[in-house]
């Protein structure tokens, strides 16, 4: 894996690591916590996928693209509803920002040269 695919695994690693814990930000209702101990799953299993990855298993990447893109979508209805408070709002958007930043730099080919040494 080249370095900038490795720079999208950190950054999908750190919103993991971020899901893991989120029964423990959570007030119970933002998210709700079925939500929060769901993406405390996601966010396991993700890390798990992310460390096959990491050793060059490529077959770890689809199921961990389509995890973090399920666990950003659960964030979409905090843009939508009217009680989220504004800095879960804000964390919502910052996440799903990173997500896709993840995603594309994990999916983007690497420009190594072939046979280079």
């Amino acid at each position: 894996m080249s370095g900038r695919n490795k720079a999208g695994l950190v950054v999908l690693g750190l919103l993991s690591v971020v899901d893991l814990f989120t029964p423990l930000l959570t007030d119970g209702e933002h998210p709700p916590m079925e939500i929060a101990v769901g993406a405390a799953v996601v966010g396991l299993v993700s890390l798990v996928l992310i460390g096959f990855a990491w050793r060059g298993k490529r077959w770890a990447l689809a199921p961990l693209i389509t995890l973090r893109i399920a666990s950003a979508l659960f964030a979409v209805p905090a843009f939508f509803a009217s009680d989220v408070p504004a800095p879960a709002v804000a964390a919502a958007g910052i996440g799903v920002a990173l997500t896709i930043f993840g995603v594309i730099a994990v999916l983007l080919p690497s420009r190594e040269l072939v046979g280079a040494r």
